[in-house]
């Protein structure tokens, strides 16, 4: 019994990725939890695991495709429950009976004519029959006919009127253009399927259709076949079809035999492509290609001329249009989308100064940069300074390193700001909520989970430490030197990113004085931490060497005001000089 197997669910708000590397082989036994492919998200490298067992009959996903949670990914064939209590020698011998005798031939016979199956004595019958054409209705003369939008292209269900080529009264024939349509991807036209005279047109110019909305409707020619799936039923001589320009011109742009055979010797020229609409310019290039392909390609909105021929002479298939079609997809689901209201600038060609080399952004530097876009243009950040004594704490901290490195971590002062933070969380709730502007609602939570942005070669990760109320600080460096270090080997997993309330990132250990974090949505404020110095500070009627340290605090000010912010950062200052403020109030 074949069955397919589908990418599971990821995670929260995890809906795709790239399959990155493809860990089982066509007919290759798989077992549950065995890793079927790595997957690589917008956060990290998950693998996959199978949730079934069977015999792998066909890999349906390659390195570098775009899989979807819910798509198939792989067929299998799994035993049945009598296969499996019967085994594979008595399922031959019952096979065997069950088709002895003539009713058993004939059902044999039938059933290797539909699937194709393996008959009993071991040989395979090739599954050979062909799908039988759909009858095609014919038309007497002024019937009215009522088109319906046809399929546009995959994953296209709708698109908006942006021309309306035909008018009421006027004759039509089969295959001619009816509409432009304007969808996600490009402008498509939608030829009529019938030939007749309009009776009247739906749809306007501007208004949204779906695929299957009746459009227009016209009054049929007589003995007008209306096309089913691009079949003519049997037994139905096709309508002899008048000549119209357009097809005169598809006929002499198809190529002769010299011509193919010089096209595989000089491969053609590069043709300029134009955007809808536009009008192109110098001579077009002739490729060679059916008209059946070159009309599909117009319908999908392809330019039959951008597209590569596998065939003899580099003539084009259907197969050839549905490629490209999928490669322009491919890039145009790789390439970020701009935020509403912000307009890419259009780039000078670099390579006019000096050598340049491009290369495409890992899911990870696109997801960063399109969430940081996000953060900036929909949060009003504003960024609080100030600086912490942390001589002491900086002797205590070396005092007690030795304990945090016997329980498996590093006693860093980021581990002890997460607790610190945390406390500071119980004093001042507005800094660990979330806005909801949908309803105008603020969102506090009763949790303290804290991230750490991390520097890996993949881009900035922020894993989670969870529950920091409830850990001591021992136990918050553990912890974080554990997620750190997965963190830079890339296995680090999705639920370890998710949930933070309040970030932290420290560039202390490369250097500078002070910077300005972007707020880490849909939390609110996030603190940055800059390399500590000695300064004289005057204490007691003198000047004393300390070693400060730089706190950067952006926030969110739709719900945090300036005063507040300025508390928050002190108290955490003053917390950092007088632990004991931890537990006073914290």
């Amino acid at each position: 019994m074949e069955t397919e197997f589908k990418l599971p669910e990821l995670g929260e708000n995890v809906e795709s990725g790239t399959v990155a590397k493809i860990l089982v082989a066509r007919g290759e036994e798989l077992k549950e939890e065995q890793p079927i492919l790595e997957l690589e998200t917008d956060k990290a490298v998950i693998e996959v695991p199978s949730d079934t067992r069977g015999v792998i009959r066909e890999v349906l996903v390659r390195e570098g495709d775009q899989v979807k949670v819910g798509q198939a990914i792989l067929v299998l064939e799994k035993a049945t429950e009598e296969e499996v209590a019967v085994g594979p020698q008595a399922k031959k011998k019952k096979r065997g009976k069950e088709h002895e005798g003539p009713k058993g031939e004939q059902k044999e016979r039938e059933l290797v004519r539909r699937e194709g199956v393996e008959r009993g004595d071991g040989q395979k019958k090739v599954k050979k029959e062909t799908a039988l054409p759909k009858e095609a209705p014919r038309w007497a003369s002024g019937d009215l006919v009522e088109l319906s939008l046809p399929e546009l292209g995959e994953n296209i269900e709708a698109g908006t009127v942006a021309r309306v080529l035909v008018s009421v009264g006027e004759p039509v024939e089969k295959d001619q253009g009816l509409l432009e349509l304007e969808t996600d991807k490009a402008v498509v036209e939608v030829p009529s399927s019938a030939s007749g005279v309009i009776a009247e047109i739906f749809v306007q110019e501007g208004e949204q259709v779906k695929v299957g909305q009746k459009f227009i409707s016209l009054r049929a020619k007589e003995g007008a076949v209306l096309q089913a799936e691009g079949k003519v039923a049997p037994g139905l001589e096709q309508e002899k079809e008048v000549e119209t320009e357009a097809k005169r011109e598809l006929r002499a742009e198809r190529p002769s035999e010299p011509e193919i055979r010089e096209s595989i010797e000089k491969p053609p020229e590069e043709v300029p492509t134009s955007a809808p609409g536009e009008e192109r310019k110098g001579p077009r290039e002739i490729v060679p290609a059916a008209p059946l392909v070159r009309r599909f390609a117009r319908e999908i909105g392809i330019e039959i001329n951008e597209v590569s021929g596998t065939g003899p002479g580099g003539r084009i298939s259907i197969e050839d249009v549905k490629n490209h079609a999928r490669k322009i997809h491919k890039e145009r689901a790789a390439s970020p989308v701009p935020l509403r209201g912000v307009e890419p600038e259009p780039l000078p060609d670099f390579s006019r100064w000096g050598e340049v080399e491009r290369k495409p952004m890992s899911s990870v530097r696109r997801k960063i940069a399109l969430h940081l876009s996000y953060a900036w243009t929909a949060i009003p950040h504003v960024t609080q300074f100030d600086r912490a004594d942390v001589t002491e704490l900086e002797r205590l901290r070396k005092e007690f390193a030795k304990e945090a490195e016997a329980a498996g971590g590093k006693l860093t002062i980021t581990a002890i700001l997460v607790k610190i933070v945390a406390a500071g969380l119980k004093v001042f709730p507005q800094f660990n909520a979330s806005i909801d502007m949908a309803r105008s609602e603020i969102i506090f939570k009763k949790y303290y989970n804290i991230g750490v942005a991390v520097d890996t070669e993949r881009g900035l990760l922020v894993p989670v430490i969870r529950g920091v109320d409830r850990k001591n600080i021992i136990e918050v460096a553990a912890e974080l030197t554990q997620v750190a270090e997965k963190a830079r080997g890339g296995k680090l997993s999705l639920e370890e990113m998710q949930g933070g309330n309040f970030s932290i990132s420290n560039l202390g250990g490369i250097g500078g004085t002070a910077f300005t974090p972007l707020i880490n949505s849909p939390e609110v404020a996030i603190l940055g931490i800059s390399r500590s110095h000695m300064e004289p500070v005057y204490r007691e009627g003198q000047f004393e060497p300390r070693l400060m340290l730089p706190l950067s605090l952006s926030y969110d000010h739709r719900i945090i005001d300036g005063a507040d912010a300025a508390r928050f950062l002190r108290w955490l200052a003053q917390a950092i000089e007088q632990p004991f403020l931890i537990v006073l109030e914290g």
